[in-house]
């Protein structure tokens, strides 16, 4: 586990009619501050990343779909440099994934049909507070190709 990043079960309430979806309150102990809500909408086998924020911190759900979230720690001062966190997120694991400033994370939508992340920020997106490299820039220690285990 990377030391700040927490990983938060959602609640889902089913009824005949449909579901309601939790993703995060104001009252929750892992709420910081709210910035902006968005959804990052990725293709099947489409890798988004690496990016990482000066002061943004992150909470992600995967309210449809399927994605292979992975988070690196490259933080100095980071009790947990080096790890990599990889996590598999949707309706089946729906959590919420809050991301410390400072930690790069990338996805991968798993799916056969396209993914939904919802992105519930703690500030509003500045183009000056993200940092984005290649997805398979060597200087994150990951591959993307699929896994046959």
């Amino acid at each position: 586990m990377i030391e700040g990043v927490h990983i938060s079960p959602l609640k889902q309430i089913l009824d005949e009619r449909g579901k309601i979806m939790h993703m995060l309150r104001e009252s929750d102990p892992h709420f910081i501050s709210f910035g902006e809500i968005y959804f990052s909408c990725i293709e099947p086998g489409v890798i988004k990343g690496w990016h990482i924020h000066k002061k943004m911190v992150l909470n992600y759900a995967v309210p449809h779909g399927k994605i292979k979230l992975v988070l690196y720690d490259d933080r100095e001062e980071s009790s947990t440099r080096g790890e990599l966190m990889e996590l598999f997120l949707g309706p089946d694991n729906f959590c919420l994934v809050t991301v410390p400033a400072m930690v790069w994370n990338g996805f991968k939508g798993t799916s056969t049909t396209p993914s939904i992340v919802a992105n519930c920020s703690t500030i509003e997106h500045h183009p000056d507070e993200i940092m984005r490299i290649d997805p398979f820039d060597p200087s994150i220690p990951y591959s993307w190709e699929l896994k046959h285990r």
